[in-house]
């Protein structure tokens, strides 16, 4: 079981660290890694965010707080995308005491309890927060 979660982290990281190399003629293989990041985004985002990320997915309406449009995440930071303060979000374990309350759920403690509480686990954890981060930095809008 523990050879199962390391070679799995190890996929996950592998294709996180894909990512960062996309040249040209990686075209096809970028097109199914976004795949990917498109799948994870749906089964995990896209209830409260919408199919289309601008925040209004079948349960927003049963929120306090609306659902942020995450296509215009770099818009409202001079066109950059913050990957490592996104990360922190997704992640949701460091709790930020400045932005309120939260109702997203928490989903690096998800994530990695599906896996355990090992350092795989927690590979695997931001191998999936990396995808998902790859894929919304994918249909920012200007």
């Amino acid at each position: 079981m523990t050879r199962l979660r390391a070679a799995t982290g190890l996929l996950f990281l592998a294709a996180l660290l894909s990512l960062s190399f996309i040249t040209p003629a990686r075209a096809e293989r970028s097109a199914a890694e976004g795949d990917v990041g498109r799948g994870q985004y749906v089964r995990y985002c896209a209830s409260c965010h919408g199919m289309d990320a601008q925040g209004k997915g079948p349960v927003a309406g049963e929120l306090k707080k609306p659902p942020m449009d995450l296509t215009r995440i770099a818009a409202r930071r001079d066109g950059k995308f913050p990957d490592a303060a996104i990360a922190q979000f997704i992640d949701g374990r460091t709790v930020v005491p400045a932005h309120g309350t939260r109702e997203m759920p928490v989903w690096g403690k998800r994530f990695s309890e599906q896996y355990g509480s090992d350092s795989t686990a927690e590979e695997v954890t931001r191998g999936k927060i990396g995808v998902l981060i790859e894929y919304l930095k994918s249909i920012q809008r200007k």
